[in-house]
């Protein structure tokens, strides 16, 4: 096996350990943060190697996802199969899945696809529900901590969402298994079918959490679009005005964190994003 990108000694030994005839097919790593992805091929099977740097938080809850709450879209092909992990070394393996990313291709804008995902979704989320009192004063005390961070948003908009936030309501909420970042960029498409990829964002929050991305891409301009995706989820489990909290909340945290990681497009789109959360705020 020769030595695979982006992994360290010792998730290379690992990784060796299992797979010593391991040959790279693809880099599919983003560069944004330190994950390193990859596409292999080992004893004729195809798999793929995600490994992670010392301050990741991603990967145990990927961990933790496939520990008990993906195991209804395996079963039908519509997720990846945990082969092996290990937290200490930061690294997973998982079968991998036929497809190209929906993000950047026709798929991307066919209600098809929308019935699909949400068909998968809510597969996801049904499985199990908590009340939780704490869940919305913790979401909104994190958007605050950001605010705290180096960001370019401009002050007067800052000072504006840190008021709207800080007096925020916090009534208890029902939480479910979410993905954490439902959109095409983390959805296959191979002949037709959907398949659901990275659960690295995976924990228990409001289910219409995982609706936020889509509506603040796709959506916006394409209504129907959010009419199919509801069609295959089956209900649509948004409150007024959490919803308008939950867009402020995703506007501030897509603004800070991709300055932090140096994502220029995804932070612009952050700020467009906090104008238009705020603007639902106004005369309220």
């Amino acid at each position: 096996m020769s030595s695979l990108p982006g992994l360290d000694p010792a998730q290379q030994a690992w990784v060796t350990e299992r797979m010593p005839d391991a040959q790279l097919v693809r880099d599919m790593s983003w560069g944004l943060v330190e994950t390193t992805v990859l596409h292999v091929r080992a004893g004729g099977d195809d798999v793929v190697v995600k490994a992670a740097g010392p301050s990741d938080t991603h990967l145990p809850r990927e961990i933790s996802a496939h520990a008990g709450y993906t195991a209804p879209l395996i079963l039908t092909g519509h997720a990846a199969r945990l082969r092996d992990a290990s937290a200490e070394v930061r690294v997973i393996l998982l079968d991998h899945l036929p497809g190209e990313l929906v993000l950047g291709t026709d798929a991307e804008w066919q209600a098809a696809t929308y019935v699909q995902a949400g068909v998968l979704l809510r597969r996801l989320h049904e499985q199990e529900s908590r009340t939780d009192a704490e869940y919305e004063a913790r979401a909104t005390a994190r958007q605050l901590y950001w605010l705290d961070q180096p960001h370019r948003i401009d002050p007067s908009i800052a000072a504006r969402a840190r008021h709207v936030l800080a007096s925020a309501p916090a009534p208890a909420v029902m939480l479910v298994p979410t993905h954490g970042d439902w959109h095409p960029r983390n959805w296959l498409i191979d002949d037709g079918v959907v398949r659901a990829i990275d659960f690295g964002r995976f924990d228990f929050r409001p289910a219409a959490t995982d609706f936020a991305r889509m509506a603040a891409q796709q959506w916006r301009e394409r209504p129907d679009l959010e009419a199919a995706f509801l069609d295959g989820y089956g209900s649509d489990p948004r409150d007024p005005e959490l919803w308008r909290l939950e867009a402020l909340r995703q506007a501030v945290g897509t603004a800070c964190w991709a300055f932090k990681v140096r994502d220029e497009a995804f932070e612009q789109q952050g700020h467009r994003m906090l104008s238009e959360a705020l603007a639902a705020y106004d005369g309220s």
